[in-house]
């Protein structure tokens, strides 16, 4: 099984001002080879829970080469420095017949992913979460229109927890020495929503809050490395994927694969005021 990540390539950056916003708050907009979606982090911040809801993508599958998709919340994985990530989610991969193979997972980097054997189609509602404590990862995705739910707990052998992640994703074939993206699958248009994050101190918030940076961040290959920064160039074709503008609350945007050459840097919205966490 291919590790659905090894480090967050990220190829440019703009750091963008908030209106009205605090000294300290600020927002990037990045390219990566590997992830489309927002990150949120913070020097000295760290965070205990992230979760999501978002509707399972139909893959388009043309015949003769394999494509792979991962839709997933995590915590931890986007610093270069990272030597963990706790994450959970869904996925829709191409056979090289053109037949789409649907599955769910969860992983705890540097650890192999598992595969979750619950039943998920095309349309299917999702929702899920991770919750870290110490060393301990608590794992929950629910299919909500099958009325389906995996929970695990589990202890790492080591955590990250500098950054709260919302991410579809490329993922990539890595051996001992490095790690490659794979070809991107055509998921069309995907939509995150209830999106939600709670620092190791308890405050709750969204994509935007004036204690963390916003990072949006859509995927491009173009002559890019993969996401492991010391190996080789990545060979794969340009297809991108888009990470669009977040809502006025900063708790639902969308991601579309798309095969052009640029992007455009999405707005992002306003800080929110910081809520106390449960």
């Amino acid at each position: 099984m291919c590790n659905r990540w090894r480090r967050l390539s990220i190829l440019t950056f703009v750091v963008i001002g908030l209106v009205a916003a605090p000294a300290h708050a600020f927002s990037t907009t990045q390219t990566s080879t590997n992830w489309a979606g927002y990150v949120t982090s913070s020097p000295g911040l760290t965070f205990r829970h992230v979760s999501a809801t978002w509707t399972m993508p139909a893959a388009t599958c043309p015949a003769g080469a394999r494509s792979y998709e991962a839709t997933w919340v995590g915590i931890g994985g986007y610093h270069t420095t990272s030597q963990a990530l706790e994450q959970i989610g869904t996925e829709s991969d191409c056979s090289k017949a053109g037949t789409p193979v649907y599955s769910a997972w969860y992983e705890l980097v540097p650890s192999a992913s598992a595969t979750i054997r619950i039943p998920v189609k095309p349309g299917d509602i999702m929702s899920a979460s991770v919750h870290v404590a110490g060393r301990t990862v608590r794992m929950r995705l629910t299919n909500v229109t099958r009325a389906t739910t995996f929970t695990k707990t589990l202890h790492a052998v080591k955590v990250d927890t500098t950054s709260a992640d919302w991410i579809v994703e490329a993922p990539s074939s890595c051996n001992a020495r490095s790690c490659v993206a794979l070809p991107l699958a055509n998921f069309g248009t995907e939509t995150f929503t209830n999106v939600s994050t709670t620092t190791t101190a308890g405050v709750t918030g969204t994509v935007v809050n004036s204690l963390w940076t916003t990072n949006a961040i859509s995927l491009s290959t173009s002559g890019a490395r993969g996401p492991d920064l010391h190996g080789p160039a990545s060979t794969l074709a340009p297809t991108q994927a888009l990470v669009g503008n977040l809502d006025a609350t900063g708790d639902s945007f969308t991601v579309t694969y798309g095969d052009t050459a640029t992007t455009t840097p999405p707005d992002i919205a306003p800080p929110v005021e910081a809520t106390p966490g449960q």
